[in-house]
């Protein structure tokens, strides 16, 4: 019983947030902003420029909420106007170089029994060039096939796959020599 009346009232939220309810509004930005935040903080290095970024999508998705046709999750719609924002963001602000290279690594089954944090990871993934960081947030995080990121990011489909085998290969490099500090080995 709760879950159908949780969703009835973000949907009554949405009605009211179309209408240019400014509580709504601000309900809908308070309920997702911080996990939005997040999404932006994958593909995007400085914490104010990413705020920018999602600012501006949230802006977006309140001017297209009225398309929301209720048909899939609410929260998977804003992410997707998220990574959009950021992908365009990147594309004009720095310039995103992928190598073309239709040769690809398959992933190393390194052992992974070392626990990182959050922010270990982050920095790790931000460490990682735009190009290798966009598609390896696309397809690891986000869940989209290559053959979506090549049409998202106007690419190849081979450009997806081989700048994925190198974000793991350079993630996996920095893995082992964060576990060689940490054991004292280097």
């Amino acid at each position: 019983m709760k879950v159908i009346k949780l969703h009835q009232e973000e949907q009554k939220c949405i009605q009211l947030a179309i209408e240019n309810n400014r509580f709504a509004q601000q309900e809908l930005y308070t309920r997702f902003s911080s996990k939005m935040l997040g999404v932006c903080r994958q593909y995007i290095k400085d914490v104010q420029q990413a705020e920018d970024v999602m600012i501006t999508a949230f802006m977006k998705m309140f001017l297209n909420l009225k398309n929301f046709e209720h048909k899939g999750n609410f929260e998977g719609w804003i992410r997707r106007i998220m990574v959009n924002e950021c992908i365009s963001y990147l594309r004009v602000r720095q310039k995103v170089h992928f190598v073309e290279d239709e040769r690809y690594l398959e992933p190393s089954d390194g052992n992974n029994d070392s626990q990182f944090s959050i922010a270990d990871i982050q920095f790790l993934i931000d460490t990682l060039p735009d190009g290798y960081k966009m598609v390896f947030n696309l397809y690891a995080i986000e869940g989209y096939k290559h053959q979506e990121i090549a049409k998202m990011l106007g690419i190849n489909e081979g450009t997806s796959k081989s700048q994925l085998s190198h974000a793991r290969r350079l993630l996996q490099q920095q893995i082992n020599t964060l576990k060689k500090q940490e054991n004292g080995t280097e």
